[in-house]
């Protein structure tokens, strides 16, 4: 009987170090990972203010000349219009950047989203509805919170430089149809994923995964018929030369469009653009009323003959593989995350739930990845210069650097962008290098 009892005591005594071993190993991975966070945020935190300084430096070290290829378009005037507009905007950027980083240890660390899961769960709701109780108010909250950036943004800077033309009427109104529209698309979709993710075992985030896609490609074809209108009002582009002009590029392009559309965008701001919408058979064509008072006929041309390039390369379904894929390896990063205890803890949660790790992978994402942003630049500047080169080939090259250069003028845009900066915001080539590389194609 003592043997028994000798044995029975030293399998318990095992099994305490073992739970203690395990504890340990726990708060090692919970502090490594806090920790891993913290220098992660730190980290890009300070690159990305050392990024705005650099900007502020180099745009306003060559505000008094304008750069030498744009001297016979561009007054000095205009030049240093953009200069401070762009400093302007950079260092408003920093005051969301320190609020940002602040929200964000707030949320994880410093207990607001503890608070808030534990105050859901207290109502006793079934996992997916607390999931998308807890997910909604965070969002609502940090709207709230984000709304005065929003308006100084709008009414104080885009109003300083003369681009705002959104009343306040407008604002309130946008926002209160983003909001709605927001709830009956979203909600929807996030209780199928919740709902994967709770039902759906071990596999639930290929299965998430082909829900999101699919989703995707839904939103890309309902888009320009039935989302799009509900913020601004389309019209046929009016027969004459231009449509004339229009139509035979896009047959000799072999382009087929469900329409060619001028929206109104001078009702919120005087910044000029065009776009393509739409997926398959279901693709509109659209011109922002300010961009047709900018631009001649030729430039209107060489400017959609630059978009049909996108086309044609196929640059719209290569970023959507992309896209797909990086959202396949995000869901399994997910997956692995969502399983380990350590996850939570190290971000200041104390209940493991599916909803909350996928609200803390949404959050915390953009920490681990802003260092990879220059990758997604070279690929989309590669394609901008592709779209280029295929529009010189259907039009005259100058028109398009006639086009251009008419809209950096006219947006403000910066003719000298610190390179660096340059390289992990800008989604296009920098003036003076795009200029240049259509001069070259003109030869």
């Amino acid at each position: 009987m003592s043997g028994v009892f000798k044995l029975s005591n030293q399998c318990y005594i095992q099994q305490l170090v073992y739970v203690e071993q395990s504890k340990g190993f726990l708060m090692d991975q919970v502090h490594s990972f806090t920790l891993l966070f913290l220098i992660m945020l730190l980290l890009s935190t300070l690159m990305r203010l050392y990024l705005s300084q650099r900007q502020i430096n180099f745009v306003s070290r060559h505000r008094a000349q304008v750069p030498e290829s744009f001297a016979d378009n561009i007054t000095l005037q205009e030049h240093q219009k953009a200069a401070d507009y762009t400093t302007a905007k950079v260092k408003f950027g920093r005051l969301p950047l320190f609020y940002e980083t602040i929200l964000l240890l707030a949320w994880t660390l410093g207990g607001g989203l503890e608070w808030l899961d534990q105050n859901i769960i207290s109502l006793q709701l079934n996992p997916v509805l607390t999931g998308i109780t807890v997910i909604l108010i965070y969002t609502l909250i940090s709207a709230l919170l984000d709304l005065p950036f929003s308006i100084y943004s709008t009414f104080v800077i885009e109003e300083k430089f003369g681009f705002n033309r959104t009343t306040i009427k407008t604002f309130i109104i946008d926002m209160l149809k983003g909001s709605i529209l927001g709830l009956i698309i979203g909600v929807p979709l996030l209780y199928v994923i919740l709902w994967l993710m709770e039902q759906a075992g071990e596999q639930w985030w290929i299965y998430t995964w082909l829900v999101i896609s699919g989703f995707s490609l839904f939103m890309m074809w309902v888009y320009p018929t039935w989302i799009a209108p509900i913020f601004n009002k389309f019209e046929p582009l009016e027969e004459g030369e231009t449509l004339n002009r229009i139509t035979s590029l896009l047959t000799r392009c072999g382009f087929n469009s469900n329409g060619i559309f001028v929206i109104d965008g001078s009702k919120r701001s005087s910044h000029g653009n065009a776009y393509f919408s739409g997926f398959g058979r279901n693709k509109r064509i659209v011109f922002f009323d300010t961009l047709l008072k900018m631009l001649s006929d030729d430039e209107l041309e060489a400017v959609l003959a630059h978009e049909l390039g996108h086309f044609k390369k196929k640059h719209i379904i290569k970023s959507m593989i992309i896209s797909f894929a990086t959202t396949l390896a995000a869901l399994a990063i997910l997956a692995w995350l969502m399983k380990a205890d350590w996850f939570y803890s190290a971000l200041g949660i104390s209940h493991a739930s599916t909803y909350m790790a996928l609200l803390l992978f949404t959050l915390i994402t953009p920490v681990f990845t802003f260092v990879f942003q220059p990758l997604f630049s070279i690929f989309s500047r590669k394609n901008e210069f592709e779209a280029d080169a295929f529009a010189a080939q259907q039009t005259d090259a100058k028109y398009l650097i006639h086009a251009l250069v008419g809209l950096y003028r006219e947006n403000a845009n910066t003719l000298t962008p610190d390179p660096v900066y340059s390289a992990f915001y800008d989604s296009h080539p920098p003036a003076p290098v795009r200029i240049a590389h259509l001069n070259a194609l003109s030869h």
